[in-house]
């Protein structure tokens, strides 16, 4: 398949509210559940799509479940039909996270798309590659998660983007890049170390 031209994986209708969350999903977990549903719920999203990344480079290989195996796990996962996942990166040929953002961006214009994520990623977004060219494409929600509170205090992302902070709000789609929202709901603690740990220690 030609990667100029790729199947989306689900409706790209003019003016759509896609929320984008990205990551290993080894495994798919509550967690991605509970900033899915925020997004839908608070930001007026139309869908969101689980982006499986087909090794996230921050991680490591080892431990890392086929990406089949994790799609099909996630996709058990995933509770509501808005809730979509798709291995598209690997269509794509993408790796980091910017180059995903502008491939969509040019692929399907209709849609507004929003970057998602949990606060504990909030807090190292500044490793990512050219972090700040994807909060210059797309609008940035962050949901709080438990063991990262502090991160729209603190974290180097939240603080370069304070001015350009707003409150959630069903318009936030539309809004012009940068903006950053921080989403407080409450909180899954569940992660997918967590998770990793009791399949290898089912005593903890």
């Amino acid at each position: 398949m030609s990667r100029d031209w790729v199947k989306p994986p689900g409706p790209v209708a003019q003016g759509l509210r896609i929320g984008l969350l990205g990551g290993s999903f080894n495994p798919a977990h509550a967690g991605h559940q509970h900033v899915s549903e925020v997004g839908l719920r608070r930001l007026g999203l139309d869908y969101v799509w689980w982006l499986v990344s087909p090794q996230n480079p921050l991680k490591p290989r080892r431990g890392m479940a086929a990406l089949s195996e994790r799609l099909a796990k996630a996709r058990a996962c995933a509770r509501l039909p808005r809730e979509i996942v798709t291995g598209i990166e690997q269509e794509l040929g993408t790796r980091y996270t910017h180059d995903t953002v502008r491939a969509l961006l040019t692929r399907f214009p209709e849609p507004r798309f929003v970057w998602l994520m949990g606060s504990d990623n909030l807090a190292q977004f500044d490793h990512w590659r050219a972090w700040t060219e994807i909060a210059s494409l797309l609008p940035v929600a962050v949901v709080i998660r438990p063991g990262s509170t502090l991160a729209p205090l603190f974290a180097k992302a939240a603080q370069r983007y304070a001015r350009n902070r707003v409150a959630p709000s069903p318009g936030f789609a539309n809004l012009s890049p940068p903006a950053l929202a921080i989403v407080d709901d409450p909180r899954n603690p569940l992660s997918g170390t967590t998770i990793r740990n009791r399949v290898t220690n089912p005593s903890q």
